[in-house]
């Protein structure tokens, strides 16, 4: 994310102007908007005159700049889009104030945002912007017969590619070396900064040096390393090993895979830990968090008119930071936040027993 200029207005409120560069940055701007805030960008959008009918126009759309107060905010992310909704309340063509209009954010737009901003919102958009720095990250995990091909995001990680077909011996067996080429074909698409190759056993040796005789390219971005499973489970071990912090310092993933982790090994011990939204809020109150874990989807929800828990959310948050409490937001794609909302989507890891 690419932060252009920053301008404090009255009320507390401020104006930021962003870039976002990549679809994990749409994905932190979808938690960072929220309704009543003022959004404003280039779009295009086919003429309405004042009597509500659209003007003839065969079709075509015409170019203008708009802001708009926003309504709904829908992250798309198969077609690398935000849509951001909500009625124009400025525009470059006065006969449009009123109507109702999405922009469509896609990477490389400029986007101006007013808002008065919350200190997770201001973490997450410093996450993002830090992020521009760090590299692309493949994970390919092989045994005999299958392969995977997964990518890393800040939102979580994506299975781009699954090979199946038995190798050895037998009348449906193919040679290994068609599975190791398939693997390095998907790998140079991914166009990746870093590669892992992992999995069990000693057939990844042999994928590596498949890939050093006949895709030099990609095996020079190659770090291996020992798991016991592939596919999904195989990626969640290297996560959790820390390869991936090899190559980017701290993923967010790898950070809430170690807290829930953590989280779930206090619940069992009936150690410090609690969890829910009414046992959350008692821990703030008395001081006691020293982490605060919620999930991005349910703090959105809960801060809208959709929620259902019954705490002003935003005054738990506050509570923890202001009693010295760190605050992580985990992503809602990403096995360690589905844990944390079969947990109630709100938990913290505490400095002391409540009872």
């Amino acid at each position: 994310m690419q932060i252009k200029d920053r301008e404090r207005l009255d009320g507390g409120r401020e104006r930021l102007t962003v870039v976002p560069e990549s679809v994990d940055d749409l994905w932190h701007l979808q938690y960072v908007l929220e309704p009543g805030d003022r959004v404003a960008g280039d779009t295009t959008r086919r003429i309405q005159r004042n009597d509500d009918q659209m003007r003839d126009t065969g079709g075509e759309r015409e170019h203008m700049w708009v802001a708009i107060a926003v309504e709904t905010v829908e992250f798309h992310k198969f077609a690398n889009r935000l849509r951001v909704g909500g009625e124009i309340v400025a525009c470059s063509r006065e006969d449009q104030l009123g109507f109702h209009h999405t922009l469509n954010v896609e990477e490389r737009e400029e986007l101006s945002i007013e808002k008065r901003f919350k200190p997770d919102q201001e973490a997450r958009l410093e996450e993002a912007e830090e992020a521009t720095e760090n590299p692309d990250v493949a994970i390919a995990t092989v045994e005999e017969g299958q392969a995977h091909v997964h990518t890393v995001a800040q939102y979580g990680t994506e299975e781009r590619a699954t090979i199946t077909g038995p190798t050895g011996k037998g009348e449906y067996a193919r040679e290994r070396s068609e599975l190791f080429a398939e693997v390095g074909d998907v790998l140079k698409r991914q166009d990746a900064d870093a590669i892992i190759l992992a999995g069990p056993g000693f057939t990844k040796q042999d994928a590596y040096k498949y890939l050093e005789e006949n895709e030099p390219e990609v095996a020079e971005k190659v770090t291996m390393v020992d798991a016991a499973a592939v596919g999904d489970r195989g990626v969640h071990e290297v996560l959790k090993r820390g390869a991936v912090a090899d190559v980017q310092q701290e993923t967010r993933i790898e950070r809430e895979a170690e807290y829930i982790d953590e989280l779930t090994e206090r619940i069992a011990q009936g150690a410090k830990a609690a969890y829910g939204p009414e046992e959350v809020k008692r821990a703030a109150e008395y001081g006691a968090i020293e982490r605060l874990l919620i999930v991005d989807d349910r703090l959105r929800q809960e801060r809208g008119p959709d929620g259902e828990w019954g705490i002003d959310v935003d005054d738990v948050v506050r509570t923890a930071e202001q009693k010295g409490g760190e605050v992580t937001v985990f992503s809602s794609e990403f096995p360690p936040g589905e844990q944390l909302s079969n947990l109630g989507g709100i938990a913290a890891l505490l400095r002391y027993r409540l009872d």
